[in-house]
């Protein structure tokens, strides 16, 4: 564990243990990675040593990582509306929406979906695509595209590497990478090592939302939300992860979060971020995708600025920085993105340092799971001497 303090790497150890040995996870893994080196990787609990979990939305970077690559070739320009590649595209009114507004969340469609009895069509995906509608003029607002904006992106890598997007990935990013075990799209026959998702723990109170927020009162969606969880299994966080883990969907690979790995694996993605030794990217693009905030929206209902690259978050310093990438424990130039049931992924460019924390289990209770969060990435941060 040369350049950490092995001390702090205990005391990470130790907060990460405490869910799983109080029964609130299953399982969790972690990893620290500097200088482009793992140093640190345990699983803990209910896994095998060699497990791998479902990254979900921190898959974004991953899958972003090859658009940037294809903007440095010149094969993809950021500005330009999708319909110069894809006509049908614009129609009901989204013919502005360019490949900058997938990438920071603006393109208008935040919850659009695809139809998982026939996403396995590319025909029937791109017909689904073309009648989409905005809720918000392109470009004009923020608004987290869980799924949509990659399907779009995913489409658009197909038509100008002539590959779909699990092969262009792993042949343009990830191979060269040498990140076998991270994966996008794994047969059903290699998921012998994924580790199912399961739910823990009763949902957040009004109560304990408050006090996360330091508010007296909270937006009647909130309140609506809260109540329905408590009393609807269907709109629980774990219903859906669950369905999304279905073997023939993990084998499709959502471009936004369908990511299988484990947490070595995604801490090297980070550190290559850092350094691109294999000058996978354009050094100015990357540059740019680490350091230069382009969406500055505010989110409802509790105006969360967004602090968006072209495909990152940046933890920055604003009084609103708790809630992103780093949850107010890492340093302000930290980047990277966070994923469904408190996946943890990001890099400091200040420290070198990467982190990962990846779970199996869906906690709940969201109050909990950001607190969990923040105490990680500070104790992570903590771990550089």
């Amino acid at each position: 564990m040369a350049g950490l303090s092995v001390q702090r790497v205990a005391e990470l150890k130790a907060r990460a243990r405490r869910d799983v040995d109080e029964g609130l996870l299953p399982a969790c893994q972690y990893a620290l990675a500097r200088h482009g080196e793992v140093l640190v990787h345990e699983t803990l609990g209910d896994a095998p040593p060699d497990a791998r979990f479902s990254i979900w939305s921190t898959t974004k970077p991953v899958f972003s990582s090859l658009v940037w690559q294809l903007m440095g070739e010149g094969k993809l320009d950021p500005l330009a509306p999708v319909v110069d590649l894809w006509p049908e595209f614009g129609a009901h009114g989204k013919g502005r929406v360019t490949l900058e507004d997938l990438l920071l969340f603006t393109a208008g469609f935040p919850e659009a979906e695809l139809d998982h009895d026939s996403i396995f069509d590319r025909a029937a995906r791109v017909r689904q695509m073309e009648q989409w509608k905005p809720s918000f003029e392109p470009g004009t607002a923020y608004g987290y595209h869980g799924f949509s904006a990659h399907y779009v992106m995913a489409e658009l890598v197909e038509r100008v590497t002539g590959t779909d997007h699990r092969t262009a990935l792993r042949e343009r990013i990830l191979d060269p990478l040498g990140l076998d075990r991270l994966e996008l799209g794994v047969p059903e026959d290699r998921q012998g090592d994924l580790q199912r998702i399961v739910g823990a723990g009763e949902p957040s109170t009004e109560e304990e939302v408050k006090d996360l927020l330091g508010v007296d009162l909270l937006p009647l969606e909130i309140t609506e939300a809260i109540t329905a969880a408590a009393g609807n299994a269907s709109v629980r966080p774990d219903t859906s992860l669950i369905t999304w883990q279905r073997p023939d969907l993990v084998a499709f690979g959502f471009p936004g979060a369908g990511g299988v790995s484990d947490a070595s694996s995604l801490a090297l993605f980070y550190q290559h971020l850092l350094y691109d030794p294999k000058r996978v990217w354009d050094p100015a693009i990357r540059h740019d995708v680490t350091t230069n905030v382009r969406n500055t929206f505010t989110a409802a209902p509790f105006d969360i600025i967004a602090n968006r690259t072209r495909g990152l978050e940046l933890q920055g310093d604003d009084p609103t920085s708790l809630q992103r990438v780093g949850g107010g424990g890492a340093t302000p130039r930290t980047f990277g993105h966070n994923g469904a049931a408190g996946q943890i992924s990001w890099a400091d460019p200040d420290s070198g340092l990467s982190f990962v924390y990846l779970t199996n289990g869906c906690d709940l209770n969201d109050v909990r799971v950001v607190r969990r969060s923040r105490d990680l990435n500070a104790a992570a941060l903590a771990c550089a001497a």
